[in-house]
């Protein structure tokens, strides 16, 4: 379900409350493990953690008056969503993170090419994911993204 919201805190309070309280939780633990230099917007109707122009001015191929994205969270009809890129472009932190999950739950892990899927937002592991958003600077991502996407 994407939204016409411009700002994060908006988007949170057009949720229903259990996915309300579920969203800013998981934006209080991005935001406090996010490495410096990424910016918290909308893009794509979702909350996203971005580099902005002002570090990264060729933004986004695919549409360069974006920002280059690197995560974002959504609230979708049957799940919550979790986009991550470092996990897409990167298969040793893919690994990583598919070795750790089933440490923290019992829950069979969800995911797609970046989007980690949860259908039970009880299921959400804040801890790992707050260490799966630490995992990755700025400059690293600005490195991976042209190695891997940028034509």
């Amino acid at each position: 379900m994407q939204t016409e919201e411009t700002t994060a805190d908006q988007y949170i309070t057009t949720l229903s409350e259990d996915r309300n309280k579920v969203m800013q939780k998981l934006s209080e633990t991005i935001k406090k493990n996010l490495p410096k230099g990424f910016e918290e917007t909308m893009q794509y109707g979702m909350i996203s953690y971005v580099v902005p122009h002002s570090i990264y001015p060729d933004g986004y191929h695919c549409k360069p008056t974006n920002s280059l994205p690197f995560m974002s969270i959504s609230s979708m009809k049957n799940h919550i969503g979790f986009h991550h890129m470092g996990i897409y472009s990167d298969p040793d932190l893919l690994k990583w993170f598919t070795d750790e999950y089933p440490k923290h739950t019992t829950g069979k892990l969800d995911i797609g090419k970046s989007c980690i899927r949860f259908k039970n937002p009880n299921n959400i592991q804040f801890e790992l994911l707050g260490t799966l958003t630490a995992k990755m600077s700025v400059e690293d991502w600005i490195a991976k993204y042209e190695r891997t996407f940028k034509k």
